[in-house]
């Protein structure tokens, strides 16, 4: 097996350097979290950094044809304003300028937010797009909005997630961790590969995660026949056969990285994420579900709700179907 994880690292290799990290960020938006989480990657390796600003507009572009003059006028007016908040902005959260990109604030308009972000990440042929977390989110989480809802479905290039009013470490990331939310996972997984590539070169050491939550089915009604218990235990040895496997494979691959693994058990996948001990260093990595042979996000409902409950920076990385 280990063949097969090692066969493809090359295609990590060539990752840029620095790496390309676009932000999704407006000056109006609910807090400084999608670009924290761009200083903080600054801190941990060589980026460049763009800040991609958007208006929505519900009206077609036939219509603001009519405005002529007036509409330029206005877009070039909004452009100035957004980078001279974008440049503020980050330097309120410490990104030295010499990672901000020669163009460090783009404004677009559309009528959706998501494809100009995808039409952006493009021209920038960026290896990560930032996103924020919904205002409602509860502090230390996150909450998708429509826009990251979106891209979770459709993303050809990597997300990040930024938690809402997370604290993050001052040294950068300190430790990636992967996580499999299936026990039947595979060991070969391109995003363990993409993980272990990563921690590999930032130096840092590699966590790769299992889950076993209880609770997330329902109850039997007929409660002497409640195999529920069974079949949690059974996913617990799945998931403790898989770890050994991928933490042997990673382990044959880069014999100088750290690698240790855990399982997460507990009540529901609240309870199972807060039973393993997080630090402010640590970004997570998950794959998405393979829905066609272009290698796009797309997370399934699992995902999603376990998403709800974690408590730091996440980037999903796209899979490919086999």
């Amino acid at each position: 097996m280990a063949s097969t994880f090692t066969s493809s690292i090359s295609e990590f290799d060539s990752l840029s350097t620095p790496l390309r990290v676009l932000v999704a960020w407006r000056p109006d938006s609910p807090g400084p979290e999608a670009l924290e989480f761009a200083a903080w990657l600054s801190r941990t390796t060589d980026v460049r950094i763009r800040v991609v600003s958007t208006f929505v507009r519900p009206w077609p572009a036939t219509s603001l044809s009519k405005l002529g003059g007036k509409y330029q006028r206005w877009f070039h007016r909004e452009a100035e304003l957004s980078e001279k908040s974008v440049k503020q902005a980050l330097s309120d959260v410490g990104v030295a300028r010499s990672s901000w990109d020669k163009e460090i604030s783009v404004f677009a308009d559309g009528p959706s937010e998501a494809i100009l972000l995808t039409e952006a990440a493009d021209d920038f042929d960026a290896d990560l797009i930032i996103l924020g977390s919904n205002a409602a989110a509860a502090k230390g989480r996150f909450l998708a909005g429509s826009t990251a809802d979106a891209l979770l479905h459709s993303s050809p290039r990597p997300l990040g997630l930024a938690p809402r009013a997370t604290k993050l470490s001052k040294r950068g990331v300190t430790r990636l961790n992967f996580a499999f939310l299936d026990s039947h996972g595979d060991e070969n997984d391109t995003s363990l590969r993409f993980a272990a590539q990563r921690a590999d070169a930032l130096g840092v050491p590699l966590r790769v995660l299992a889950f076993s939550p209880s609770g997330i089915a329902d109850s039997p009604v007929n409660k002497k026949l409640d195999f529920t218990r069974e079949l949690v235990d059974e996913w617990r040895e799945h998931s403790l056969a898989m770890l050994d496997r991928a933490h042997d494979i990673v382990h044959d691959a880069y014999p100088e990285l750290s690698v240790e693994s855990e399982i997460g058990s507990g009540s529901g996948w609240a309870g199972a994420i807060d039973a393993l001990k997080w630090k402010k260093g640590d970004l997570l990595i998950m794959g998405s579900n393979p829905v066609g042979p272009i290698a796009r996000v797309f997370l399934g409902s699992t995902a999603t709700e376990f998403l709800r409950h974690v408590r730091v920076p996440v980037v999903i990385h796209p899979v490919p179907s086999p």
